[in-house]
């Protein structure tokens, strides 16, 4: 018996992975956060699969049901939303996992991040704009952020900024970047990316909060901040640039990806 944390990416069921899908179909109890994903991406379970949706237990709930289904000798499908190496609380399931001597492993996702720079069409890292992108969330009613993880500190050096579980606070957040970035610096917010319900907003800091409680978004969305969601006039890079390609191929002609 194996709990298998599976990257259910934005939610889309034709987003998740060929061994997401494989995992999925061979688990007789599936595990899924409801408030993220699309109902059609359990449509991969097999038929009489025990479907709990964790969005309301809490984690000793969590582990009661793993435990239960460890004495079964069932495999687990634990469904996490986005990629599980980001904000996925998989670091204190498994810790209690551990203790209880129960097998698991880890099959990775497509992050929300890099869905919602695919439905903007943009590369969040553009040359000489920005070639660092920061994932990081606000706080509120959750833990304390550690000692040098400002939000402004971030802001500061510039890199494109990914903020999750933040767009209760869209405004409080808009305000503090300001300085860093101008108000005019562009703003995406994407909500349900690639699901049914999807929504992407784009604006500025100056504008993006209004656009948010025009809408009354409150979960499920990822705020992008960044001079490279707009970016038009830049230098290329470096990694197709004539010279390079010129010295890789000995000036016989292009070279072949």
């Amino acid at each position: 018996m194996t709990v298998h944390f599976i990257g259910a990416g934005p939610g889309a069921a034709d987003l998740l992975t060929v061994r997401a899908t494989r995992l999925l179909a061979e688990s007789p109890v599936c595990l899924y956060a409801g408030t993220y994903l699309d109902a059609a991406v359990l449509a991969h379970c097999p038929d009489g699969a025990r479907l709990v949706d964790t969005q309301h237990l809490d984690l000793d709930r969590i582990t009661v049901e793993i435990a239960a289904a460890h004495e079964r000798g069932e495999d687990v499908a634990r469904l996490c939303s986005g990629d599980p190496s980001v904000y996925s609380a998989i670091a204190e399931q498994t810790r209690r996992l551990d203790a209880r001597g129960i097998p698991w492993d880890i099959t990775p996702g497509i992050a929300a991040y890099a869905a919602t720079a695919a439905r903007l069409g943009r590369e969040l890292t553009v040359p000489e704009v920005a070639q660092s992108v920061v994932l990081t969330r606000a706080q509120r009613d959750s833990t304390a952020m550690p000692t040098g993880e400002s939000l402004e500190s971030f802001a500061a050096t510039g890199a494109t900024l990914v903020l999750h579980l933040a767009v209760r606070r869209v405004r409080e957040l808009a305000g503090r970047l300001v300085e860093h970035y101008g108000a005019d610096c562009p703003v995406a917010v994407a909500h349900r990316v690639e699901q049914p319900e999807e929504l992407v907003l784009r604006g500025t800091l100056a504008d993006i909060a209004d656009r948010v409680e025009a809408h009354d978004l409150r979960q499920a969305a990822v705020i992008v901040v960044g001079r490279a969601l707009r970016a038009e006039d830049f230098v290329e890079s470096h990694l197709y640039s004539c010279r390079r390609v010129e010295g890789l191929t000995g000036g016989r002609g292009p070279a072949r990806d």
